[in-house]
């Protein structure tokens, strides 16, 4: 009877820890680095002539203007007029696109009558309305809270309605089962279930409306971010006209000049019979010709 050989053992290999979860671990150190080397590349990029300073000013000529506008009260001045718009604006947009997402979330009737709308009505641009809301509510300061307002008010809704469904049912029949009314099952667990959907849905908002301000106070609009950035636009279009203006009237005078001269010569050289005469007269023998060219040109 052969003998069986004893199995080799295997070595244990020492593995490592993977119960993280792909956690997240803050880096502040390479946020800050991220931006350093984008602002040295846009400043190397400017410097070396690698773009025009016309188009893409370097940081630092951007830093000096923001420097000068805000010394002199121009950047307050505005910024107070833009805080004002897309705070009013956005709080009321807020408001309503929570009260309505949050009953779509909550009531079947309210989502069966409310979601065909918003879903109709959300990819419309609504920076597009603003001549219509114009129209209704006039010139002023309505009209331009109004479209941040619609501008905030459908992804408000939709993110309210989306955060509202994705709270797990368990913990509503869970609730449920303990007898705790209805007021109880939406302040204590669907609210604090949807929030953190609501606060990610703020920060789409609040950009929205920054980018529907800049467009809104562009229309008939003295003070703001998008007027400030319109005057600027005018002015480089005045100063650019104003330059070719003087340019062509620079080209003028010199072409001027150059024919007016042109013609002086040629007509002193015609004079002296260097050019021959187009038209002579028959009546004119070649003496007399001859005694008229030595009389003008000694």
């Amino acid at each position: 009877m052969t003998d069986i050989p004893a199995p080799t053992p295997i070595p244990l290999i020492a593995m490592p820890f993977r119960g993280g979860g792909f956690e997240i671990s803050p880096r502040p150190a390479t946020a800050a680095l991220s931006l350093l080397v984008l602002l040295a590349a846009w400043e190397g990029a400017s410097h070396f002539g690698l773009v025009s300073d016309l188009f893409l000013p370097s940081p630092i000529a951007v830093a000096a203007a923001l420097y000068k506008i805000a010394a002199d009260g121009t950047l307050w001045l505005h910024l107070s007029a833009s805080l004002t718009r897309i705070l009013g604006g956005w709080t009321l947009g807020t408001a309503c696109g929570l009260l309505f997402g949050l009953g779509m979330g909550v009531f079947s009737m309210a989502r069966a009558a409310g979601l065909p709308l918003v879903s109709a009505l959300f990819p419309i641009p609504k920076i597009a309305l603003l001549p219509l809301l114009i129209l209704w509510l006039g010139i002023g300061e309505q009209a331009k809270i109004a479209t941040i307002a619609l501008g905030v008010f459908f992804p408000t809704a939709i993110t309210a309605f989306s955060a509202v469904d994705s709270v797990p049912r368990n913990l509503i029949r869970m609730a449920q089962s303990f007898n705790l009314p209805w007021r109880g099952i939406v302040l204590k667990v669907i609210l604090p279930g949807a929030l953190p959907g609501i606060l990610a849905g703020f920060r789409i908002t609040a950009a929205i409306a920054l980018i529907l301000m800049v467009a809104a106070e562009m229309i008939a609009t003295q003070h703001g971010i998008g007027a400030f950035r319109s005057l600027i636009r005018v002015s480089g279009e005045l100063h650019t006209c104003v330059q070719h203006f003087f340019c062509s009237l620079h080209r003028r005078r010199v072409i001027s000049r150059n024919v007016t001269s042109l013609a002086q010569q040629f007509l002193h050289h015609q004079q002296c019979g260097r050019f021959p005469n187009v038209i002579r007269s028959p009546l004119k023998s070649e003496a007399e010709h001859a005694k008229a060219f030595a009389a003008k040109c000694p």
